[in-house]
């Protein structure tokens, strides 16, 4: 059974719980768990950070831990019983732990690693802590360094910044909010600027000394020396070499290295040193032999010198190498430091170049306990200490020292009967009073102990030595009375066995007979000469003679003559010891009372030092004076004890402050004091007003804290000892002082006068009494003497006196002062501070003061529990509201619009005192309750000042919120300040509805409301969603959901407008918008409601909500742009609003506002996802489109619609769409005029007029064409432009336009452009966005860009797409499906300018733009057998099933693809197939012969091909398949109805046998002697073919017809004058250039080079099989053409066993798998050869005109084998047979065709009469030709054949582009026929055509309605005079598109009629207009 647990509430996994047991819940290692309840082994709980989900696990793999229960039952929450820095650092790694991840994923490597570092840091700190075992200092050092680490990886992270004291974490409602900002501001600040250290120390580590010369031992001195003052600053650090150059004692780590304490900031400077000397213990010369004797003398070795400030660049803890110099002359050994210095180089030089002192040098900063916690390895292992010389900056109380430095200056000695200088050792010895030599109290320096006698450095022969030895005599201080230095003096022989001979002797004692010690300074002590032998043991003998040349007596004539002296230097440090007499008169005044007067007098005098060292006794001493004679020296004693109590005010004696306090309140014994303290102060008050020097009453003044500490510890003492007696008269004294200080104070004075400096001085020091009164005096008491006090201060002072600051700052004391934290006294204080807060925060000065006073007042109060303490805080609290609260207000406005001052730390301060206002405003409100509230709102007396205080406090929240307000990090005080602006609000909105509804109503005050309420909920440290889930969860646990709390207040607030929320229509449209974008469901669903209502009482205005509609639009776009708003919203805004509009009358018009900003919003969500992809693809340019069509033909929004289309020029240009983006841009020129009318400064285009942004459009248009290539349309604007500079007679620039028009016609004629691919992409499925879902495009290639490289584009476009294996339409299911599916294939453009492309003599580089360019409509050729397949001749069943899809709008335009507005579906017959393959063989010979024979071909290989693949066509038996199928007997018979086709056919191979024999005519006359044989073979097989055909001669009707060989398109003329027709290429007299216009449709225009392969490429296509390439390879030529043995046909249901290297297919991914399989399909399935084609290099493409067209005709049973088999790779192609064919240029030569029969009258196949004349474009072959081509096939490829994957066929001359697959390149129909203009033969009716989709009479309508592109450069309006179109560029009369509607209030005049007029029958759509805002 299932027990709920009562302790058992909080643990962590000890190991992972699969869960897989029924309710089980998983668990990881290390999840904290909550427990609910418990059953035999089992827990049932939670996982604390997904508490949704609940089940059972073990209680075996849970560790238990201690937590308390909050709000215990269904909403518990447990708290585990730990340290607060264990469980933040917790959670903390949690947060993290996933970010460290992150940062991975992100390639911060660097971050990562740091990382990852503090967290194993951090994890082992942890360690540390759980443990246990740490002391209370270390656990505090390590929580420290915890905490650091933590802020320092948030800071990293980018996380909050974590209010802390005491390393824990504050909760914000624990503490007030003032409290709150001043830690967060302390965090912040301390974040941002580390203070630096005042004291500095220098660490020295001696590792060795590098020389070649050693062998004798070192000693080694280090001190740290002045250069500006040329003198030491500290001791001497002492250092012993052994003979190596090592430390003598490598284990005593603290012989090595040292620690040179206390330097100050002012000694890190450049002229400070740390000089090293060093001597060298040995014989005198350091290369002498060594003596029978051991004599050691200590000599000069060398010096080295670094500068302090070099190591405060250098890296901590460096080594340094330092020089070490000698003296070039012995003597100048004591200056060698101060020559290196000064660089005297005269004096030193280096001791040999390999010769250096290796010591770690190290600036440590902070005071000495902070180094022992950060460097206790230092400390541990074992560093000597060195001192300063004297005491240190601060000097601390009880600081023990007593240090006497000596240095040996330098001494005068006589040669003493000497032929040469001596050698002088100096050995001193201390003495103590008894003549005994005091052990171990001479020291050399730190670093080594200190030894009984000191020996002096040797100087050679030198009788005036100069030491500068510095020795320390660290002597007690109770030995110094009495004790002497004795300095004997030695001759050091370097002979007589290197004995010392004593020759003399000084002294001198160290302290004066009257207590002086030896005083500091230089002292010339006299040598006492002596005999050698003399023993001094006996001092008392000499100390009674004189000691120093000084202070000889005038008579001793002797010892002043001398010359010998010797000088040294004292210097004491010592807290106990004193050189000053006065001092000691002063503490020694019982035993000359008579001083007393000069002592007292002389005080003042005594340096600070000598004063402190002594405290304790110098005010015995004083009170001793005054209580003994009060009435002779009270003032004298008085003016002392201010001037020792002002002495401890330095900075350097400051710490002797708790000296003082620790005597008065322990020492001090004077209990009568009291009465002349109180009655000398009161004295010199009272002469405040009349004295003329104020400064020493200053003096009196500044130091009243401490006579106030000694009147009160004075009375308080007479009390013990009296019982209390007096009290009343002692009370007496004390008002009556007051009074007289009240006096002094109200006196009113001019700023800077004397009294106004007195009472600024009382001022400051006057809250430090409160204290010492609240002694003895109760605290209301107290308060009174202070509200008395500062009550008595001159109210009318001017705003600039100085004292209104001083007595700013006496309030901020008073606040922070024990006596105001007392409630007693708080409510008797609180309105002196209010009144003086009140006028400087209304007069605005001293914010900085004001806002810590008020952060003081209000950090105190604090909602207490019990009732009285709540009252007085409620009385506070009112008290506060209703003196500061509006001012408080005005102040952070104005603060807040007010410029921020320049200077950082202004910057600084000015943003202090704006948070600190605002962390007061926020605690002020935090306090308000209700009934503060009420009183606030009926305090206001009308109405006005209640809507300024409302509009006041809005802004001021407003502000509150802004980002700025807050540093990023804070978001703990963002959420505290929100959470007391809504409460607030909500209190407020009560005070909104009461008094400005109804008539009352003010626009403002609401507008105020509405638009604080949305900036609230829009801010972003409410945007829950961008948190992690446990700062989620934390704040929702805390806060709830700020932001729908604030809806429900908004819905509800305009819920009570009523009529009045007309007022807000539209304005509050777009923030309202914005609040609802905001991702949280139930703010949504608040807030989406007030649309319906807005709409409502819109309509209810004005019959419509257009205003409604046009302010969403609008807002939409901007606001979903930023990223706001997503799928949910959609469909959320539209399920609520139609819901809420179902029962309006207005209803129809509001769902299809609803529909509008739906579809809107689709596309702004298509737009913004695609724009966050990285590269510019079709999907970004595609949905731009989508989107400015919208805007423009649905929203009618022209700002918008031109945003957009810059939008999508940029877009074009990045991706080097240069046609597209001048399509674009001439969206935006269409909507422009040749006007003056000035337009704004509008996106990136300055102001200026309409014509001028024309023209730089027009410029910038015409530079896209041309970087484009698309260089026709160009030329038109070229000569729109030349128009207008023409009219404005601007010759200047219309030279430069002509010139630019004809450099492109230049470019058209001269220039190669490459021919684009076309593809067809359906897109499937609902995961694709709207703007493409379920629709089908066609799409123009980038240049090379096969359907490989297409489709690979797009899977990478849409790369979760499947491509789909068939080109079959698809069914419902792909339609609904979950998905993304692709279907792609290649499709051939139909061209509309059909005169162009038929027109003779129009070179190629002109032809090829109208195939290409301005395509409406595209076909795709799909091969099929209907009924039974025959299969010895499979032409007989061979179908064709023809797609033709028209676009919206022509390719190329505003975007590479355009979506299909139109399919039709036909199906050609096998007889109209055979007609069609043979028509365009046909004319492609006749092109190839017209070239060859107009030299335009300079390799005839060609041709040759060309020939041989129809005349030996082995493979596919020729032309007598075709005999074989539709010449019999039976077929005639079945189908009487094809008769007349049957004779076209019979006509089109005798014209093709007739234009063959011309062919060969030519080729004999050009063909190169080595292909002679081939040529003769190709005539014998001529013959053959004639007579198979049985043609003897050829009929009249062909002999007696022109044939046109142009390059253009060729077309067989009958009743055309016969010419004579020579194959020279020679002109007949007679030529007819008519062009008949043929009854029959186009022919079809097949590219290839014969029947035959074609037929096997459909064959193979069809059956899904080819041959081998080993059965292709060895085949022969057949003699006979009407050989069947090469037809290889197969059952249908036989699939391809070609490898997919054989079929050139991509390596795509395994999910695109199925697309490989392609060639297992189906006919009927298969894309024939769409998907699959043989990659193509890019370099074998060729401009259009080199070559013929090479398109495969889809079944010529001509071809032989020669013609197909090229043994080569598989991607072998056209190319490879014809690289080495020269470029050819036009030629524009004509010739005159042989001689062709006419033609019997034919009409066409109704199937084929829909279609209107196409034109003829060439093919996309690598290399191109003008034959035209032929075009059967859905796919655009270069693939060989239709079996793209056919060995065979990829090696074929003719297999290098085309196939079925290319069945589309041109329109199979011939030209339409312009108005007017009737055909010989009129068509068929189109009902004869049950497979036709559509009519052919449709098609013509159609065109004639087919709505122009905005952007069709045909369609330019000139408002001069019509520009004629170049010939080329005019557009056939029966494409005719509408003209554009006029301007509504300005019918434009002479607009340029370019097209022919349009069937007035048809009605037309609804054109698209010249400006959007004609809509």
């Amino acid at each position: 059974m299932w027990i709920p647990t009562e302790h058992e509430k909080y643990g962590v996994v000890l190991a992972s719980f699969r869960g897989t047991i029924q309710h089980g819940l998983p668990l990881e290692i290390g999840d904290t768990v909550q427990i609910l309840e418990k059953c035999e082994g089992w827990y049932r709980g939670f996982i604390l950070k997904n508490p949704n989900v609940k089940g059972i696990f073990p209680s075996s793999y849970i560790h238990l831990k201690n937590a308390h229960v909050k709000n215990k039952g269904q909403f518990e929450t447990v708290i585990p019983d730990e340290d607060s820095v264990i469980t933040e650092m917790t959670s903390t790694l949690r947060d993290w732990g996933a970010m460290w991840k992150q940062l991975y994923v992100k390639n911060e490597g660097d971050l990562f690693h740091r990382l990852w570092h503090v967290m194993n840091e951090i994890l082992d700190l942890r360690r540390q802590v759980l443990v246990g075992h740490l002391t209370h200092d270390r656990l505090r050092d390590v929580k420290q360094h915890i905490t650091a680490r933590l802020d320092w990886g948030n800071e990293q992270l980018g996380l909050d910044l974590v209010p802390r004291r005491e390393f824990s974490m504050v909760d914000p409602d624990e503490i007030s909010v003032t409290e709150l900002y001043r830690l967060m501001e302390h965090r912040h600040r301390k974040k941002e600027t580390s203070t630096p250290a005042s004291t500095h120390h220098l660490f020295v580590h001696v590792k060795s000394l590098m020389s070649a010369n050693l062998g004798e031992e070192l000693e080694v001195f280090f001190h740290i020396y002045d250069g500006r003052e040329n003198r030491p600053l500290s001791e001497r650090f002492f250092v012993r070499l052994n003979k190596s150059g090592l430390p003598k004692s490598p284990e005593k780590t603290e012989r090595q290295c040292t620690l040179f304490v206390d330097l100050g900031s002012s000694d890190l400077r450049k002229d400070v040193y740390i000089v090293v000397h060093i001597i060298r213990i040995g014989r005198m010369g350091a290369g002498e032999k060594k003596n029978q004797c051991n004599v050691q003398y200590r000599r000069p070795f060398g010096c080295a010198v670094v500068s302090i400030a070099d190591l405060l660049t250098a890296d901590s803890k460096d080594d340094h190498l330092l020089k070490v110099y000698t003296c070039n002359t012995e003597s100048e050994w004591s200056q060698i430091h101060e020559n290196i210095i000064k660089k005297a180089n005269s004096r030193y030089n280096l001791s040999g170049s390999n010769t250096g002192l290796a010591v770690a040098l190290q600036l440590l900063h902070g005071d000495i306990d902070q180094l022992r916690r950060e460097y206790m390895v230092l400390f541990t292992r074992g560093v000597s200490i060195t001192r300063k010389l004297g005491f240190s900056d601060v000097i601390m109380p009880g600081e023990m020292r007593n240090d006497l430095y000596i240095t040996l200056e330098k001494g005068e000695f006589e040669k003493g009967g000497k032929s040469v200088a001596r050698n002088v050792e100096i050995t001193v010895y201390v003495l103590d009073i008894d003549g005994q030599i005091l052990k171990g109290h001479v020291a050399a320096g730190s670093g080594e102990p200190s030894v009984d006698e000191y020996h002096s450095l040797v100087l050679y022969h030198n009788n005036s030595p100069r030491w500068g030895d510095q020795i320390k005599l660290p002597i007690p201080v109770d030995m110094f009375r009495g004790s002497h230095v004795r300095f004997e003096f030695r001759h050091c022989s370097t002979k007589d066995k290197g004995e010392k001979k004593l020759f003399g002797y000084s002294f001198v004692p160290l302290m004066q007979e009257d207590g002086r010690t030896l005083p500091d300074g230089t002292h010339e002590l006299i040598i006492h000469k002596c005999e050698e032998n003399t023993s001094l043991a006996d001092c008392s003998r000499y100390l009674k003679q004189p000691f120093s040349k000084p202070n000889l007596p005038s008579n001793n004539q002797t010892l002043k003559g001398t010359k010998e002296s010797f000088w040294i230097t004292s210097f004491l440090c010592s807290t106990k010891l004193t050189q000053n007499g006065d001092m000691l008169d002063l503490l020694k005044w019982r035993a000359h009372p008579e001083r007393i007067n000069d002592s007292l007098s002389k005080l003042k005098e005594i340096d600070g030092s000598e004063i402190v060292k002594f405290l304790q006794d110098t005010l015995d001493t004083l009170f001793g004076i005054l209580d003994e004679s009060s009435q002779r020296y009270g003032l004298k004693v008085f003016d002392s004890l201010v001037h020792i109590i002002n002495l401890l005010q330095d900075s350097k004696f400051q710490h002797f402050k708790p000296v003082m306090d620790t005597y008065i309140e322990s020492h001090f014994a004077g209990a009568l004091s009291y009465r002349d303290l109180i009655k000398v102060l009161k004295w010199y008050v009272d002469r405040i007003v009349d004295a003329e020097h104020q400064d020493h009453i200053q003096q009196v003044l500044k130091a009243s804290e401490y006579i106030f500490k000694y009147i009160i510890q004075s009375r308080r003492l007479f009390s013990l000892a009296t019982g209390g007696q007096n009290e009343e008269e002692f009370r007496v004294c004390i008002h009556e002082l007051f009074m007289s200080i009240r006096f002094f104070l109200s006196q009113e004075n001019k700023g800077t006068t004397p009294v106004a400096q007195t009472q600024a001085v009382f001022l400051r020091t006057f809250p430090a009494i409160y204290g010492e009164l609240l002694k003895i005096f109760t605290v209301r008491e107290v308060a009174g003497f202070v509200r008395e006090t500062l009550g008595s201060l001159p109210t009318t002072v001017h705003p600039d006196c100085p004292l209104e600051a001083v007595k700013l700052q006496c309030i901020a004391k008073t606040v922070e002062s024990q006596l105001y934290i007392n409630p007693d006294s708080r409510c008797i204080l609180l309105p002196v501070v209010l009144r003086v807060l009140q006028a400087h925060m209304q007069e605005q000065r001293d914010l900085v003061m004001c806002a810590q006073i008020l952060s003081s007042m209000l950090s105190l109060i604090k909602k207490e529990e019990n009732g009285t303490a709540e009252l007085v805080v409620s009385e506070e609290v009112e008290l506060i509201v209703e003196s500061l609260l509006g001012v408080l207000l005005r102040t952070i406005l104005e603060i807040s619009n007010r410029p921020q001052p320049a200077g950082t730390s202004m910057r600084l301060q000015f943003q202090d005192v704006t948070g600190e206002f605002v962390a007061c405003l926020l605690a002020l409100l935090r306090q308000m309750s209700d009934k503060h509230y009420q009183k606030l709102l009926q305090a206001f007396s009308s109405k006005d000042d209640l809507r300024d205080f409302l509009l006041h406090i809005f802004t001021v929240f407003r502000i509150l919120i802004r980002p700025e307000m807050f540093p990023k990090d804070w978001t703990v005080m963002r959420l505290v300040t929100n959470n007391v602006i809504i409460t607030t609000v909500l209190y407020l909105s009560d005070a909104l509805r009461k008094n400005f509804l109804n008539d009352k109503f003010d626009y403002k005050v609401w507008d105020s409301y509405f638009y604080l309420s949305v900036i609230f909920i829009n801010q972003p440290c409410l945007q829950l969603e961008s948190f992690s889930p446990s700062k989620r969860k934390k704040i929702l646990e805390k806060y709830g959901d700020m932001r729908v709390m604030m809806g429900c207040e908004i819905f509800s607030m305009w819920q009570n407008l009523g009529e009045h929320k007309l007022n807000f229509i539209p304005a509050m449209i777009g923030p309202f918008l914005e609040v609802t974008l905001v991702p949280q469901p139930d703010l949504r669903n608040v807030m989406i409601p007030i649309f319906h209502d807005m709409m409502d009482w819109e309509q209810r205005r004005s019959g419509n909500f257009k205003q409604v509609e046009a302010k969403l639009i609008d807002k939409l776009d901007s606001l979903m742009s930023e990223g706001k708003g997503d799928e949910t919203y959609r469909e959320l805004f539209n399920s609520i609003l139609l819901k809420k509009i179902e029962r309006e009358t207005w209803r129809e018009s509001g769902i299809s506002l609803i529909a509008t900003v739906t579809r809107l919003m689709e596309r702004l969500l298509d737009y913004r996802d695609c724009m966050k992809l990285g590269e510019v693809d079709g999907k970004k340019i595609g949905c731009t489109v989508s989107l400015l069509n919208f805007y423009k033909t649905e929203l009618n929004k022209e700002e918008m619609y031109i945003r957009y289309i810059h939008k999508l020029y940029d877009l074009h240009l990045k991706a080097q769409n240069y046609t597209e983006a001048s399509y674009t841009l001439l969206l935006y020129d269409e909507l422009l005029e040749w006007s003056d009318r000035p337009l704004r400064e509008f996106l990136n285009y300055p102001m200026q007029s309409e014509w001028q942004r024309k023209e730089y459009l027009h410029l910038t248009i015409i530079q896209n064409f041309d970087r484009g290539k698309c260089w026709e349309n160009g030329i038109i604007l070229c000569r729109e432009l030349a128009d207008q500079y023409e009219s404005y007679y601007d010759y200047r620039n219309l030279s430069k336009m002509r010139m630019m028009e004809a450099s492109l016609y230049d470019k058209i004629m001269d220039q190669q452009r490459l021919e684009p691919e076309f593809f067809r992409v359906g897109f499937y499925g609902k995961k694709f966005p709207f703007f493409l879902r379920n629709k089908e495009f066609v799409c123009r290639g980038h240049d090379y860009e096969r359907l490989e490289a297409f489709q690979q584009r797009m899977l990478n476009e849409f790369p979760h797409a499947i491509a789909m294996q068939h080109v079959n339409q698809p069914d419902q299911t792909i339609y609904q499906a979950d998905a993304q599916y692709l279907q792609i294939y290649a499709v051939t453009p139909i061209p509309d300018s059909q005169d162009v492309l038929q027109r003779d003599g129009v070179p190629d580089n002109i032809k090829s733009f109208y195939k290409f360019n301005h395509i409406w409509r595209f076909r795709y050729d799909r091969p099929f057998h209907k009924g039974t397949k025959d299969k010895e001749n499979e032409f007989k069943s061979l179908w064709v099933e023809r797609t033709t899809l028209t676009l919206i709008q022509s390719l190329p335009g505003i975007s590479r693809w355009f979506e299909v507005e139109k399919r039709e579906l036909v199906e050609v017959s096998p007889l109209e197939n055979a007609i069609e393959v043979i028509e365009n063989k046909n004319l492609q010979l006749r092109t190839l012969i017209s070239q060859c024979q107009s030299r335009q071909m300079q390799n005839i290989n060609p041709l040759t091909m060309c020939l041989n693949g129809v005349i030996d066509a082995a493979v596919n038996g020729g032309l007598a398949r075709y005999q074989e199928a539709f010449f019999v007997k039976d077929y005639i018979m079945n189908h009487p109805e094809d008769g007349e086709k049957i004779g076209r056919l019979r006509e089109l191979m005798f014209e093709q046998a007739h234009i063959l024999e011309y062919g060969l005519a030519v080729h004999e006359k050009f063909v190169p002697q080595d292909m002679r044989p081939l040529h003769k073979k190709l005539v014998d097989q001529f013959h053959l073919m004639k007579s198979s055909l049985g043609i003897q001669e050829f009929p009249a009707y062909v002999r007696a017809s022109p044939v046109h060989f142009t390059n253009g398109s060729p077309r067989t003329c009958r009743n055309s004058v016969p010419s004579i027709i020579s194959p020279d290429g020679g002109r007949g007299v007679a030529r007819r250039s008519f062009q008949r216009r043929t009854s029959y449709p186009a022919v079809n225009r097949y590219s290839s080079s014969s029947l035959s392969s074609q037929a096997s490429n459909e064959v193979s296509n069809i059956t899904g099989q080819s041959e081998s390439s080993d059965e292709v390879f060895n085949m022969q030529p057949s003699p006979s053409t009407s050989s069947l043995s090469s037809n290889h046909s197969a059952s249908p249901n036989v699939t391809s066993s070609a490898p997919s290297s054989a079929r050139g297919s991509p390596q795509m991914a395994e999910k695109h798998k199925h697309s490989r399989e392609n060639a297992c399909l189906s006919p009927r399935e298969r894309p024939v050869s769409a998907i699959f084609p043989n990659p193509l290099d890019p370099a074998q493409r060729a401009p259009a005109h080199q070559i013929g067209d090479t398109t495969l005709p889809r079944s010529d049973p001509n071809l032989s084998a020669p013609d197909k088999v090229r043994p080569a790779p598989s991607s072998w192609s056209l190319d490879s047979v014809k690289e080495g064919m020269p470029h050819s240029s036009d030629s524009g030569g004509r010739m005159l065709c042989p001689p062709v029969p006419p033609r019997p009258p034919y009409s066409g196949s109704s199937a084929k009469n829909m279609r209107s004349q196409s034109p003829v474009p060439t093919s996309r072959s690598p290399q191109k030709t003008t034959v035209p081509p032929f075009t059967p096939s859905p796919t655009e490829c270069q693939s060989a054949s239709l079996v793209s994957n056919s060995p065979v066929l990829s090696g074929s001359y003719s297999s290098g582009i085309s196939s079925l697959s290319r069945c589309s390149v041109s329109e199979a129909s011939g030209t339409e026929l312009p108005t007017g203009d009737h055909p010989p033969h009129q068509l068929p009716p189109p009902t004869t055509l049950p497979n036709s989709v559509s009519s052919s009479s449709d098609e013509p309508i159609r065109r004639e309605n087919k709505t122009p592109p905005p952007y069709s450069v045909y369609e330019r309006n000139n408002p001069r005079r019509p520009v004629p179109l170049p010939h080329s560029l005019s557009i056939p009369p029966q494409t005719d598109p509408p003209a554009l509607p006029p301007k509504p209030h300005q019918l434009r005049t002479g607009s340029m009629k370019l097209d022919g007029t349009a069937d007035p029958r048809v009605p037309r759509p609804r054109p698209l207009p010249r400006k959007v805002s004609q809509l």
